[in-house]
């Protein structure tokens, strides 16, 4: 239970610190990230992408560029029946595009399924990572669910204060493999022996 308050009390003080950025900031560095991950995109033939919520960088500007070459992109998309996300291929971001569960940008249902093993590469928005990967999300598990299933690198992106030394985890929560923000890239470290 401890752990859990724990976890509230860090969402509260990022979700606070998010609120206070900028959307100078937030384009600034949301183009400094983008400059950053694009060589990473380049080499990966399939790519979940996410669609960034208002406080979040703002990776979108990948996601139509690289819609233009041969690349498989996606999104997630949220499944009514099942309760959990799956991933929908896009292909073009003004028919394919709406508003989803909470509000998030999904691709339309009519948009192709990618099954989760047929990604090379992962990108996971978060509210924290930390060193050895873990990632702390807003609370609902949807992400780590989606991390579970899905193959390919797994990448958290957010802002450098985003990235912590450690953060409180339990048994469910997935790790990524790298986490990229605006200044660096930072690979998760070896677990402890």
């Amino acid at each position: 239970m401890a752990n859990l308050e724990t976890k509230a009390a860090l969402r509260e003080r990022i979700c606070t610190a998010l609120a206070r950025i900028s959307p100078a900031v937030r384009m600034a560095e949301s183009i400094d990230l983008c400059s950053r991950l694009e060589p990473q995109l380049r080499s990966a033939r399939s790519i979940l992408f996410f669609a960034p919520m208002p406080d979040e960088l703002d990776i979108w500007p990948l996601l139509e560029k690289f819609l233009a070459s041969p690349k498989n992109c996606a999104l997630p998309a949220f499944d009514p029946v099942s309760q959990t996300y799956g991933a929908r291929r896009v292909m073009n971001l003004e028919t394919d595009i709406a508003p989803g569960k909470f509000g998030v940008r999904e691709p339309m249902p009519g948009c192709p399924l990618m099954p989760m093993e047929s990604f090379d590469l992962v990108l996971v928005p978060g509210l924290a990572f930390d060193l050895s990967g873990s990632r702390l999300g807003r609370g609902r598990g949807f992400y780590d669910r989606i991390l579970a299933s899905a193959s390919g690198v797994k990448c958290g992106v957010g802002y450098d204060f985003q990235l912590l030394e450690a953060i409180p985890t339990e048994a469910h929560d997935a790790r990524v493999n790298f986490i990229f923000t605006p200044t660096q890239c930072r690979r998760r470290l070896p677990a402890a022996v």
